[in-house]
């Protein structure tokens, strides 16, 4: 009777160790390059940088910028759908002030990183008279997703200063 009472508590305990280890806390996420790193130059608002998926080598944060906007950079071939991907600037109302598409200056079915430009001609916001805040906007790198799904939406939100036109 005694061997019965120590197999039952044996068994008891390994299976509360179970249950503990089932419904334990849950490992943290590693670092998810879809994320991105928090990056604040000097003046400039801070943003999420995304280096291991796309890079834009001639605007950083808090470059004036006037239209036309050529841009160049590298990204990764799977930010690229049908070899382009979606830019546009917003004023900092959030209204959208032009659209445009990058393009790839390479082979884009690939995951390594692929050169791209774009033009961006858009409307300036009237600034004259104005906070600074007023002459502040974003341009906005988005990944091309056919899905449509909202979990596969990435983007690269770059702050910027409208200049005098």
């Amino acid at each position: 009777m005694k061997l019965l009472s120590v197999i039952g508590g044996l068994a008891a305990a390994l299976a509360l160790l179970f249950w503990v280890f089932l419904t334990g806390p849950a490992v943290a996420p590693t670092n998810d390059s879809r994320e991105g790193t928090t990056r604040q130059e000097a003046g400039a608002p801070a943003y999420i940088e995304k280096p291991d998926l796309i890079r834009v080598e001639n605007i950083s944060a808090g470059t004036v910028v006037s239209s036309p906007l050529v841009i160049a950079g590298r990204a990764r071939g799977t930010w690229f759908f049908e070899a382009g991907f979606p830019v546009l600037i917003t004023d900092s109302s959030g209204t959208v002030m032009g659209e445009g598409v990058a393009s790839a200056q390479g082979e884009w079915m690939t995951e390594d990183f692929v050169p791209f430009t774009a033009t961006l001609a858009f409307s300036m916001p009237n600034t004259e008279g104005k906070t600074d805040s007023v002459r502040r906007g974003t341009l906005i790198l988005k990944n091309d997703n056919p899905s449509g799904l909202p979990e596969n939406d990435l983007s690269l939100n770059i702050p910027i200063v409208f200049g005098n036109p």
